[in-house]
């Protein structure tokens, strides 16, 4: 059992050659003894959570050992993680102690994700699991249901995940659990987040550059991170690399990281070791936090971290057929596969439960006993599964009016010029429950306006150390992402602004993250948040100085295949209506919302007043671009994306000049989730309305931003798809000028001309008759142009000009589907 010392297998890594005085950095604790009835409680509360995490991987019956085990006590199929249970039930324990001590306000973030069975036993000794699930109440059949129905149908996972209460973090993929718990602390000062990071999760990138977290947190206005570094040596079949690492490499790692690094590793009292740690970390936070808060911060402090060595599977079977069991990776999981079907191994397994005393620890009516109890916090907030930061913490944002910064149709405005502008509002409105979190692009993507009345937060810089700043540039993605998702699920909003190519790197965060999203909605007792809130600018059509390795929408496909509730992308046409989106994103919950937009002066095509009733809509027809108002068109030109859509109404401008007889009504979809299948998103078209914009018969022409594959899955179901074509992102592209962007993914205006052509030829004679010369005309003009441009290396005069906008022109009533 846990403090029992064992013999381990492998030997401890020999000393470096690194100096002695390293150790130095290596902060010494004394180690006061506890109280006796602390150190009694705590290890009992460890035995009674080992003893239901090993149950619940094996047992599916006798959950209390009323009799010897026989096979069919044995589930069919032995699923779950055992390794890391223990360290992580240890850990729980004395936070559940120095929440009681201490009075904390505290989240406990496991990047362990597999740890579930340890992390839902101690929820079940604490009654929280009861709480939140009837069938889990805190007495003989609710103990039984948690441990025989752990891991198969109808029962918990065996990881972490939105089920289990008191979490904020997907247990899935590892290496977010660090920088969650920074996010999470953001503008909370009395909040304090321990993390424990396996040694397996430690070798991930994320969590390597998340490290640097705490050179983002002002500790005068937010609370703390308790990292512990839980360090068993094993990942599934391998030594870790912390695990081969001796005290002095991990001092010197840490401390130019910018902690102070303690040790626990006396697992023969590993009560005081660990306890005298933690109230060192907690004191040593406390002095961090006072200095700031009293005007004279420390300028780089070093934070404290805990780096605890125990075996994986302590106090777990310490062989079976004669190979390690316990302190080497064949504990990572089920130690004795064969329970089910081996006397040795059955006999084996009721040794091990056994060893932990169920009958001391269990009343008769399955309650745990007063003394387990004694340890846990006596109220319910304080509880770690039950702290409301972790299922209702939602406050909500103030959003200004963006009408007030529209600007006037007919005129050019980049659209990130705007919306910088708009959450410069928002940051006024919103000083403590918004933020922005950016890579080092947010002067390039032209969002410097964020910067009016607020600044940068970053605390190891001494023109903007204790300044605050509502925004974090970090050059790594998944920081940020891992910042956004901990400050969201506690209940504050935040935006990530990226260049377009580049937030693909999180695209799987994004998706654990959706998933634990979709499972929070299936529970009844976790409230809405706020919603992800993605900006996508330095798109690939005017990435053409960058290159091609600048060029890649295919984030949007990475949302488009979200679960309906949560997926939502917006491809704004213009600054008003981007304007416009970004505040009704601000104020959503529960989605994944990406709005695709230009940073480059564009044409504004919509008053703020009709961009608002073209952004309710999702799709509207626009009159003043189209023949006649949009009436009896021959063809129907749709454009999704602010440059694609510029190209669809540059074609119907030049179509009415070469062949006026042609009829044409131009589409503009902003919200591309109009288009899915009836009935398949909450904002999908019906099929009549579908039909109204787009007509029942004719040829509709798509110029989309994405890759044309993602349109055709969206459209696929919708009647007559043979009439409709589509063009998009090709995987062409080069350093080149943005036309021919344009023109090598067919995507330009003539390429738009050509189809509208050869749709508009199918009901109109005329345009027929004349299909073969005005074709010829179109690929003269590709010709020409794409001569003109690698002879000047520009684009030519007036390729950017929209006749329409200039003047009185323009206007016209939106038609909404």
């Amino acid at each position: 059992m846990p403090g029992e010392v064992i013999d381990r297998p492998n030997p401890e890594p020999k000393p470096s050659n690194i100096s002695e005085q390293i150790l130095s950095f290596n902060v010494k604790v004394t180690k006061d003894a506890l109280p006796e009835d602390a150190v009694s409680a705590l290890k009992e509360f460890r035995r009674a959570a080992c003893y239901i995490a090993a149950a619940m991987i094996f047992l599916r019956d006798n959950v209390l050992l009323d009799r010897d085990l026989t096979f069919e006590d044995v589930k069919p199929r032995l699923l779950g993680h055992w390794g890391t249970c223990p360290g992580l039930i240890l850990v729980y324990s004395h936070l559940n102690y120095l929440i009681t001590k201490h009075d904390l306000e505290m989240i406990y973030v496991v990047g362990p994700g597999h740890g579930a069975p340890a992390i839902l036993a101690a929820l079940w000794l604490e009654g929280s699991l009861g709480r939140f699930y009837p069938e889990y109440t805190r007495n003989r059949e609710g103990l039984h249901n948690l441990i025989t129905k752990f891991s198969v149908s109808g029962g918990l996972p065996s990881h972490i995940n939105a089920e289990t209460p008191g979490s904020i973090h997907e247990g899935g993929e590892l290496g977010y659990a660090l920088g969650v718990s920074f996010g999470a602390v953001m503008d909370k000062p009395d909040l304090i987040v321990t993390c424990i990071i396996g040694d397996g999760e430690a070798e991930s990138g994320p969590t390597a550059t998340a490290w640097h977290g705490y050179k983002y947190i002002d500790p005068a206005e937010s609370g703390a991170v308790i990292p512990i570094v839980h360090v068993n040596g094993f990942k599934i079949s391998e030594r870790t690399i912390y695990g081969c690492m001796d005290d002095k490499e991990l001092t010197a790692l840490f401390v130019g990281y910018g902690y102070q690094p303690r040790f626990v590793e006396d697992l023969q009292d590993i009560d005081a070791d660990l306890g005298n740690s933690l109230e060192w970390a907690l004191s040593e936070i406390k002095r961090i936090q006072k200095a700031a808060r009293s005007g004279n911060p420390i300028m780089k402090p070093q934070w404290p971290v805990i780096i605890m060595r125990t075996p994986k599977g302590w106090s777990g079977p310490k062989k079976v057929e004669g190979e390690f069991i316990e302190g080497s990776f064949h504990s990572h999981q089920v130690p004795l596969m064969k329970a089910k079907s081996d006397e040795q191994q059955l006999k084996d397994l009721q040794g091990w439960l056994e060893s932990y005393g169920p009958k001391e620890l269990f009343n008769k009516d399955g309650t745990p006993t007063k003394h387990i109890l004694d340890i846990i916090p006596s109220k319910d907030e304080k509880k770690l599964g039950q702290v409301k930061d972790t299922y209702d913490p939602y406050v909500g944002i103030t959003v200004p009016d963006w009408t007030q910064l529209g600007v006037e149709k007919g005129t050019e405005a980049s659209s990130m010029q705007q919306s910088g502008k708009l959450m410069d509002e928002a940051f006024q409105a919103n000083p403590h429950s918004l933020r922005m979190f950016s890579p080092d692009e947010l002067e390039s993507n032209k969002l410097s306006a964020v910067f009016e009345h607020t600044g940068r937060n970053f605390q190891w810089d001494e023109f903007s150390n204790a300044k605050g700043g509502r925004v974090i540039e970090i050059l790594s993605e998944h920081c940020c992402q891992a910042f956004m998702q901990g400050y969201t699920l506690t209940g504050r909003v935040a935006v990530f602004p990226s260049y377009e190519s580049f937030l693909g790197i999180i695209h799987t965060m994004m998706v654990q993250y959706a998933k634990f999203g979709k499972m929070a909605q299936e529970t009844n007792w976790r409230k809405p948040i706020g919603s992800l809130n993605y900006i996508e600018t330095s798109t690939w059509t005017r990435q053409e100085h960058n290159g091609f390795s600048h060029q890649n929408p295919s984030f949007i496909g990475a949302v488009l295949n979200l679960k309906p509730t949560a997926a939502r992308v917006y491809l704004p046409p213009d600054a008003n209506c981007f304007l416009s989106t970004l505040a009704h994103c601000l104020h959503s919950k529960n989605y994944v919302n990406l709005m695709v937009g230009s940073k480059q002066p564009s044409p504004v095509f919509l008053s703020p007043k009709e961009a608002e009733k073209h952004c309710r809509a999702g799709a509207s027809v626009w009159e003043f671009a189209s023949t006649d108002k949009g009436l009896n068109p021959d063809v129907v030109l749709v454009g999704i994306g602010a440059e694609l859509t510029f190209e669809v109404v540059k074609a119907a401008e030049l179509l009415r000049e070469l062949v006026p007889e042609l009829r044409v009504r131009v589409v503009n979809v902003t919200d591309l989730m109009v288009l899915e299948t009836q009935g398949i998103h909450p904002h999908s078209l019906t099929n009549e309305t579908f039909d109204s914009l787009f007509t029942e018969d004719r040829s509709v022409h798509f110029n989309y931003h994405g890759y044309g594959t993602e349109l055709k899955g969206l459209l696929f179901a919708r009647p007559s798809t043979h009439r409709i074509t589509i063009e998009g992102y090709r995987e062409e592209g080069s350093t080149t000028t943005p036309f021919d962007m344009m023109l090598v993914n067919h995507v330009s205006r003539y390429h738009v001309m050509e189809y509208a052509l050869k749709g508009g030829a199918k009901v109109n004679e005329k345009v027929k008759m004349n299909l073969v010369p005005l074709l010829g005309e179109i690929k003269q003009r590709i010709q020409k142009t794409k001569d003109f441009i690698l002879k000047e290396g520009t684009d030519p005069d007036g390729t950017y000009d929209l006749e329409m906008l200039k003047g009185s022109a323009g206007g016209g009533v939106l038609y909404e589907g």
